[in-house]
């Protein structure tokens, strides 16, 4: 019976763990709890702060720190939402949802959210990772394009790629990087074996699954480059980042395992 726990246990965590299901959590436990205190005759400022100590509590365990910046705001902001309303009807508050799943599609979720590559994070690539002329590279989950200007800046001479599955950022990246070649897709899906270069900014647990994909379908001498989260089962070649920068991980075919 024991072992039965635990193993459900488990499993429940690691189902919470999922992104986005601990922001969920959260909020919902937040709306729960307020909902229970005010029915129990309970203050606003009571109910309200221990909804907010919730989702604190839930966003400690996040794995990042804009993670835990979602998981603790979803309650507070909403229940301003919802204060700041008044009369207007309920189906209003779904539009922000609607604008949000437009930009952001379901199938997205367990991608990495929109987090644009700082302009500086890339300093330093093109002499640790050096490409012929008109190497094609590619930015796998392109968003706006911030990565990819980033990418310009060190290799002014390679073809750039981009793919992004929300069509409204494919469109804008498009507008924004019209010398690039943007294409709407599915990062997992579409092949990484034409370039000699495929960057990331995703999520600590997309990292696995990028080295997998990587070392099917890169070509020797390709490189995948990861911003800020490493393949724990790798070895890299490189690592940039100064004070105060995000690093840089970079890992060449064939990868060295650790």
């Amino acid at each position: 019976m024991k072992v039965g726990w635990r193993t459900a246990r488990l499993r429940a965590h690691a189902v919470l763990g999922t992104w986005p299901l601990p922001a969920l959590f959260a909020w919902t436990m937040g709306w729960l709890c307020w909902a229970a205190l005010r029915s129990l005759g309970a203050s606003v400022p009571a109910a309200f702060a221990l909804g907010c100590a919730i989702g604190g509590i839930v966003a400690a365990g996040a794995a990042t720190p804009w993670r835990q910046v979602f998981v603790f705001a979803g309650f507070p902001l909403s229940f301003a939402a919802a204060g700041l309303g008044g009369s207007l009807p309920a189906w209003t508050w779904l539009l922000p949802l609607g604008l949000l799943l437009l930009a952001y599609p379901v199938k997205a979720w367990r991608d990495a959210p929109l987090f644009p590559t700082p302009h500086d994070a890339l300093r330093g690539l093109v002499a640790a990772a050096p490409l012929d002329v008109g190497a094609r590279i590619l930015d796998a989950g392109c968003g706006l394009g911030a990565g990819l200007s980033a990418l310009r800046g060190e290799y002014p001479q390679a073809r750039l790629c981009g793919i992004e599955w929300s069509w409204p950022l494919r469109i804008a990246c498009a507008w924004r990087l019209r010398d690039a070649e943007i294409r709407r897709g599915d990062i997992w899906e579409t092949s990484w074996a034409p370039y000699a270069l495929v960057y990331l900014f995703q999520r600590p647990e997309s990292m696995e699954r990028a080295e997998a994909k990587a070392a099917r379908e890169l070509v020797p001498g390709a490189w995948l480059v990861s911003l800020e989260f490493e393949v724990p089962t790798l070895l890299p070649q490189v690592v940039l980042g100064d004070p105060g920068r995000r690093r840089v991980w970079l890992y060449q075919v064939p990868f060295r395992t650790r």
